[in-house]
Order: C-alpha cells, then structure tokens, then sequence
C-alpha cells in the first residue's frame, strides 16, 4: 500500500458535487492498493499513521500525533499512486489492484484506521470521479509505502 499523507487545516471529497467526507483539523490520506498488499500492510500503515508525531505542541515542535489532538482523518482512494513513469510519457498503472481486490482491502484499511484512531474516519468513494480540497498544513506532506518499510 502506497499512501500521500498530508496535515491539514481541512478536507473535503466531493462526488457529483455532493459531499461525501469531510474534516477539520486533521490528516488527508490518499491510498493506493496493489496486488500484493493484504492483512500485514493494513495493520502496519494504519498504527503508523495513527501514531505519527507530526502535530505541533505549545513549542511549535512536532510532537503530537492525529489521536494526541483528536484529530479527524480523511482516506481518499487514489490508484494513480501506483503510477509507473519509466516509459514513455503516458504512465502505466499496471501496479494497481483492480476493483475486486483493492475494495475490500481499501474498506479494511479504513476501518483499522478508524480501529486505531477510535472513531470513524471520513472516506470518499472508491473508484468515483472524486474532487478533493483541502488546505494543507505547514505544508507537513509525507509518503509512505509498505514495501519500503526497513
């Protein structure tokens, strides 16, 4: 699993101009699923995002993580994380899972997420034509990948 984390202010997704997550003070996770994903990413992804110390304290230091503020997160589907761009000009997404498997382990992320977090998080739509807005915070941006966790 392949994730864009990003700090923010807010968080919106949209489908068809309806709202369909949205947050304040929080995270805005993008996830990307691919074929050899399963049980272990989601439970090493969701308690180290849950447990990330990128919150600022009363220093200014960041030291906090999103459950220390009581933060909300939002989780965004996003398959073009995967993106290969070693060719040519036109990426190839040949890395990202197809529907029937990345479904059930991107609503199983979520609710680890939500699991680890103590509350529900937002979601937006899976493989929907989605408009996301949000304002990032800092801007504090991190990717992480479970194949490159050592």
């Amino acid at each position: 699993m392949r994730t864009v984390i990003q700090r923010v202010r807010f968080a919106r997704v949209m489908v068809d101009g309806v709202v369909r997550g949205e947050i304040k003070k929080g995270l805005l996770v993008l996830v990307g699923v691919e074929d050899r994903d399963g049980r272990e990413d989601i439970e090493w992804l969701s308690k180290k995002i849950c447990n990330l110390r990128i919150f600022d304290d009363e220093n200014g230091i960041m030291n906090y993580s999103i459950k220390e503020i009581d933060g909300n997160i939002l989780v965004v589907s996003q398959f073009t994380l995967h993106a290969s761009t070693k060719k040519g000009n036109r990426p190839s997404y040949i890395r990202a899972a197809k529907p029937e498997f990345a479904i059930p382990l991107y609503e199983s992320f979520c609710a680890e997420v939500s699991l680890q977090l103590g509350r529900p998080v937002q979601t937006g739509v899976f493989g929907a034509d989605m408009k996301v807005q949000l304002l990032n915070d800092g801007p504090v941006t991190i990717v992480m990948d479970t194949k490159n966790k050592e």
